[in-house]
């Protein structure tokens, strides 16, 4: 990876002498950005290459280059790398296209590709890639347009990307904005060096202090986890824009917990374990990348955010925006606002803080209003905004000394800018480490973006332990759900006592020794929803209730189902009170076995308030995860009601993931639906549940 991002010498193989085509433009690039070590082309038809000398191939260069760029037709890629591995080349680029993305032909082409990397040890970048390139070494191995005008400033964003396009789009923008950019690395097909190679290698990389990465899907679940776990070890951010996003329940599922755990919402889980944050454009990943380069270690305590304008208006879109994003808007002290009202007695000081024009009218006004409020306890971040004041020079002159001066009283507390600002103005209040976001909604998103990767630095790095192996399943917990919550139990997840029965007279019995009232549900590997066919009975009183039910039950499912094989009745205790959830595993296919809770019942699909992390997990992820359901202070006691028992519904997330994790070679989702969660310190119940084999178990 070194050979490919610090290259001393760089050969280019397929070096035309036209600077518009593929082979042209890198050594057209390298020349003209001024690289430092040795550039050859290789073309077996030129003796030289916009003037420099060409060598027929790499056999003949005077020495093995650090980094080969292939730049020759599909079918000839293979022999050129061929040639490069035997001259020693420590790493190519092929930007040739035509393999897998044209099907089962270039798919074979592609891997035997990744079979020369594999037996050789040179690391291939691509193909169908658009490179990569290392700013302050002027290191160009791309053919990207974007190169064509200027390249962006040598900075601290390290930018890697599947897509070419995406990530050179991103370049370019960032290089319009005046932000600096470490490296920029496209991984394309992927046939040998990955997104987490990529994303490794940056987090290591000295002059990388935030990774921005755009990704397209994993190939290697586990390399990506370490590669996210490594940056987050080194202290460096790492912002996501995740593009091809599924709908949760696209796909036909036999189970709530299959339609709400959409592989979409699992990569989310795993930048959530990881410390990644996801945003949703291009636009929002610069923000959100360079606001956190420019705080360094600077981030929210937390997501209290006091709010400053000179104008009510936006002082109320701001509130909008902020709330809507998830940043608390707590009022100031009251010795805070008196203090305020002392500069300004006509201010409305609550939060939004509305200044008015005063604030602009001396520095030392401003300097008072910002102090009163950093100083306030309850502020964990100032978001000022300032509309476009910095293209008034007047204002300009106001408002920059007074942040100059906020920024050495307070160097620990987060001050950031809402502004439409000329250039030097922002690159200015940048480099006293004040982010600078352009826009009411995208600077309350860059700021709970902040709060984010703050969170996910104080949150502690779940246990890896590996479980120990568990014992096979019983063939039956695949079919019923009884056999199911058998198995559930035995791994620690709670149920009722119940009992399957096979007559009516068996039924009246089991439930005068469970208790009444009771619920009776049919048993059968054939149904497995049960109330779509009549087969669950509620809230039955006494023997003879329960006798007739349970007879009437079987005579609705012979005509509704009547090739169904029955295997009996579940009689159960009928509980009334507490608050339903879901609790699923599914196993994703690229990252394994998951597990979710969210509100359950007949909300489930229809909330979609659910929590999702990679099995297993343990008590304090799992706490951690019904914390952050937005149905939360429903649990936590909202408006009068009883606590529920959170620390049982943690307890039982825990064991249904471990469960999960140790039986992920036979199961493919489990559904318990609904887990009833008790008041506190009374418990959690599964009362129904469903086991899903995979197709492919051995």
């Amino acid at each position: 990876m070194d050979a490919i991002l610090r290259p001393r010498s760089i050969a280019v193989i397929g070096a035309s002498q036209d600077a518009t085509k593929i082979g042209g433009r890198p050594v057209q690039l390298l020349q003209r950005f001024g690289f430092p070590g040795a550039i050859w082309p290789v073309n077996p038809r030129a003796a030289e290459v916009q003037g420099l000398p060409a060598f027929a191939s790499p056999a003949a260069l005077p020495e093995a280059p650090d980094l080969a760029i292939i730049a020759v037709a599909a079918e000839h890629a293979a022999a050129a790398l061929e040639e490069c591995a035997a001259r020693g080349t420590r790493a190519a680029v092929v930007f040739s296209s035509g393999f897998a993305e044209l099907g089962a032909e270039g798919e074979a082409a592609q891997a035997a590709l990744g079979a020369i990397a594999a037996r050789t040890a040179m690391r291939i970048l691509g193909p169908n890639c658009l490179g990569a390139v290392s700013v302050a070494e002027r290191s160009i191995a791309t053919f990207s347009i974007v190169l064509e005008g200027a390249l962006p400033p040598a900075g601290p964003l390290g930018i890697a990307s599947q897509s070419g396009n995406l990530g050179s789009y991103t370049m370019l923008l960032a290089r319009e904005r005046g932000i600096g950019v470490s490296r920029f690395l496209t991984t394309g097909n992927e046939c040998d060096v990955d997104i987490a190679d990529a994303i490794a290698w940056l987090a290591q990389d000295d002059a990388t202090k935030v990774v921005l990465a755009v990704l397209e899907t994993c190939r290697d679940a586990p390399r990506l986890v370490r590669a996210l776990e490594l940056a987050r070890d080194a202290g460096k951010p790492v912002v996501v824009l995740k593009i091809g996003a599924t709908a949760a329940g696209q796909a036909a599922a036999a189970s709530h917990t299959g339609a709400l755990a959409g592989n979409d919402a699992v990569f989310d889980a795993v930048f959530a374990r990881t410390g990644a944050v996801r945003v949703r454009s291009v636009e929002a990943l610069l923000d959100l990348g360079h606001a956190a380069a420019v705080c360094g270690g600077t981030l929210p305590r937390g997501r209290r955010t006091m709010l400053l304008t000179a104008s009510g208006g936006f002082g109320v879109l701001l509130a909008d925006a902020a709330t809507a994003v998830g940043l608390e808007l707590p009022a100031p002290e009251p010795a805070t606002q008196q203090r305020i009202l002392s500069v300004v007695p006509f201010a409305s000081p609550r939060n939004p803080v509305d200044a008015t024009a005063q604030m602009g009218a001396r520095p030392e006004v401003l300097v008072e209003i910002l102090a009163a409020i950093l100083d306030d306890p309850n502020c964990d971040a100032l978001l000022l905004q300032l509309a476009a004041s910095l293209y008034v020079p007047r204002l300009r002159g106001v408002f920059l000394p007074a942040l100059k001066a906020m920024r050495e009283k307070h160097p620990k507390k987060l001050l950031m800018l809402s502004v439409h600002g000329p250039a030097d103005a922002v690159a200015e209040l940048t480099a006293l480490g004040i982010p600078v976001v352009d826009g009411v909604d995208a600077s309350t998103a860059t700021l709970a973006g902040l709060c984010a990767l703050a969170e996910a630095r104080r949150t502690p790095t779940p246990p890896t332990a590996a479980l120990p192996p568990a014992a096979p399943l019983e063939a039956a917990a695949l079919c019923t759900e009884a056999a199911a919550k058998r198995a559930l139990a035995e791994a620690g997840v709670p149920v009722l006592p119940e009992r399957v029965v096979q007559d009516a007279a068996e039924a009246a019995a089991a439930a005068a020794e469970l208790g009444f009232p009771v619920v009776l549900k049919i048993v059968s590997p054939d149904l497995p929803h049960k109330t779509e066919v009549g087969g669950v009975v509620l809230d039955l009183g006494d023997a003879e209730a329960v006798a007739a039910a349970h007879d009437a039950m079987l005579a609705r499912i012979r005509i509704a189902a009547p090739d169904a094989r029955i295997e009996g009745v579940l009689v159960s205790p009928m509980l009334r009170g507490g608050v339903e959830l879901i609790l699923g595993s599914k196993r994703d296919p690229v990252f394994g076995p998951v597990v979710l809770v969210g509100l359950g019942g007949i909300f489930a699909e229809i909330m979609q308030d659910v929590a999702i992390r990679p099995a297993p997990v343990d008590e304090p992820e799992a706490l951690a995860m019904l914390r952050g359901l937005r149905a939360f202070p429903v649990l936590d006691g909202a408006r009068g009601r009883p606590k529920a028992d959170i620390a049982a519904a943690a307890r039982a997330v825990a064991a249904l993931s471990r469960f999960a994790a140790q039986q992920a070679a036979t199961i493919a989702e489990v559904d318990i639906n609904p887990l009833l969660l008790r008041p506190e310190g009374q418990g959690a119940v599964a009362l129904d549940a469903l086991i899903i084999p995979r197709e492919d178990r051995p």
